[in-house]
């Protein structure tokens, strides 16, 4: 894998890029199947105890992050707005929380196919502040990471 992270094109916008040693189908089928979603979605210190994924234009996702320390555990959840297998999934996220954090933003997948690898670009926006996109970088990222471990075991 080949962590491309790209820098956020504004303070309100949070653009990653990554690279994993998997096929596009592959990767792709790991973000819509809730027995895979689970499996790596959120960041190490959250990682996720419940998911609910009803992956169709429309249909909503929810996931329970669980704290490893002593931290609160988080929700956050949000509704499909599109799906090209295996191209792009556009949805909505938000954190179940009052505040800054709890307003919606909308995340771009976009899956590209690279011989055997595919680049995965995500954008998501508007976030309300540096600080916002800075903690959704890491969250992201790490997840990611967490990603590419179970795509090396497949």
């Amino acid at each position: 894998m080949t962590n491309a992270a790209a820098k956020p094109s504004t303070e309100n916008e949070l653009v990653i890029t990554r690279v994993f040693n998997a096929p596009r189908e592959l990767v792709f089928k790991v973000w819509t199947d809730p027995q895979h979603f689970g499996r790596w979605f959120g960041p190490k210190e959250y990682p996720a105890a419940d998911v609910n994924i009803d992956v169709r234009p429309g249909g909503a996702w929810r996931a329970h992050l669980k704290s490893i320390g002593s931290e609160p555990d988080l929700w956050v959840g949000g509704v499909y707005r599109e799906i090209v297998a295996p191209e792009r999934l556009v949805f909505t996220f938000a954190w179940e929380e009052e505040g800054e954090r709890g307003l919606e933003t909308v995340v771009t997948m976009t899956f590209e196919k690279q011989g055997a690898k595919t680049r995965l670009t995500m954008r998501q926006a508007p976030l309300q502040s540096a600080e916002q996109r800075d903690g959704h970088n890491y969250g992201w990222n790490s997840a990611f990471d967490r990603l590419d471990e179970l795509l090396a075991k497949a």
